[in-house]
């Protein structure tokens, strides 16, 4: 299961809507081991493509360095879909190369829902897990709905100071 900090998912849900139609990406670094995401690292994608993401190499060489220095990981690896479903396509699969990370993917097709899953991919593998948004504090009157890929559902949360 992937916990992530609500307002981490709404940093990466509005990366995801602003660098529509294209496809945005990034990290989440947290502590070596911890599986903690703690630490928003939004980056720019290199194939600036509508079905394809690259993360620049020389910011992805910043970024590892910087991780490494802080001893930190990618805990989370994420993507958007603008026209699709947020489920890994092969080319997502291919070059999925860290075993130990989530993959988060956003879907932007609908500009009235959000539909995020998390998934492990290891060795061509992939496995659904469950997404917990932790730490929602938002405006007493506001709801937030997502659609989570494991519930059919839309899932709305309704969160009180």
């Amino acid at each position: 299961m992937l916990a992530i900090d609500a307002a981490i998912l709404e940093a990466i849900v509005a990366h995801a809507r602003r660098d529509h139609p294209d496809e945005a990406c990034g990290v989440v670094a947290g502590p070596v081991g911890s599986d903690e995401p703690a630490r928003h690292i939004p980056m720019e994608n290199a194939a600036r493509s509508m079905t394809f993401y690259e993360f620049d190499s020389h910011e992805y060489l910043r970024v590892w360095r910087e991780m490494d220095d802080l001893d930190e990981e990618a805990v989370i690896i994420y993507h958007s879909h603008t026209a699709t479903e947020a489920y890994p396509s092969r080319t997502d699969i291919s070059f999925a190369g860290w075993p130990q990370s989530h993959y988060l993917l956003v879907s932007t097709r609908e500009p009235e829902v959000t539909e995020v899953r998390s998934f492990r991919i290891v060795d061509g593998t992939v496995s659904e897990e469950q997404v917990r948004v932790v730490n929602a504090t938002v405006d007493s009157m506001a709801v937030q709905s997502y659609m989570f890929g494991q519930s059919p559902a839309t899932v709305d949360y309704e969160c009180r100071a």
